[in-house]
């Protein structure tokens, strides 16, 4: 397992969110394969209303930079500012990928799984996330976690190098990942998935 970019690991030099425990966009680094021939591509995008929000937003608050400015010529920046920052932020927000390579590597955002290491998975419906999240989190687990996307899989882990037990990691379609990884769905197989 690759573990993203951090000062013990100058190796990963593509650039992410600085986020810990959010790895950045998977497809920006120069060596890493065309997602065309990915058997999984996901990009985790903001819902579109959070678009409308922002509009909203940028309009409210530019227009109380222009009153502030008393009408001035220049006060229209505040409009441009405003909309640019929430541009920005949705944007980033929205970067992360989720993707599976043709040797059934995981990349999730710019860390690495390979398919070697995984000994089962499960999805983890929308009304067993917070679950999931919350008091039965370990805290040494790896996590992608999107608030937006309402599933996610749980990928178990066998590898006695590796501190790691489990890796959550947000997707909206938890059941073509674990396909596309040549996992069966053990919540489906329980009879707990939705």
């Amino acid at each position: 397992m690759t573990p993203p970019a951090s000062p013990e690991n100058p190796a990963d030099s593509s650039s992410g969110d600085d986020h810990p425990g959010v790895p950045g966009d998977a497809d920006r680094s120069a060596g890493e394969g065309n997602s065309g021939s990915d058997r999984f591509h996901e990009r985790l995008h903001v819902p579109w209303w959070w678009w409308v929000a922002a509009a909203v937003v940028t309009g409210v608050l530019g227009y109380e930079i222009q009153l502030s400015a008393h009408r001035a010529a220049w006060s229209v920046v505040g409009y441009v500012a405003v909309g640019l920052l929430c541009a920005w932020m949705l944007w980033s927000l929205g970067r992360a990928s989720v993707r599976v390579t043709p040797d059934r590597e995981l990349h999730a955002g710019r860390a690495r799984l390979p398919r070697a290491v995984i000994a089962r998975g499960a999805t983890v419906p929308a009304t067993a996330k917070s679950a999931a999240l919350g008091r039965q989190l370990d805290p040494a687990a790896f996590l992608m976690h999107k608030a937006w996307v309402k599933t996610m899989v749980l990928l178990v882990l066998d590898d006695p190098d590796d501190p790691t037990p489990y890796w959550l990691v947000s997707t909206r379609d938890p059941s073509a990942l674990l396909a596309a990884l040549d996992l069966p769905d053990a919540a489906a197989e329980a009879g707990i998935a939705d």
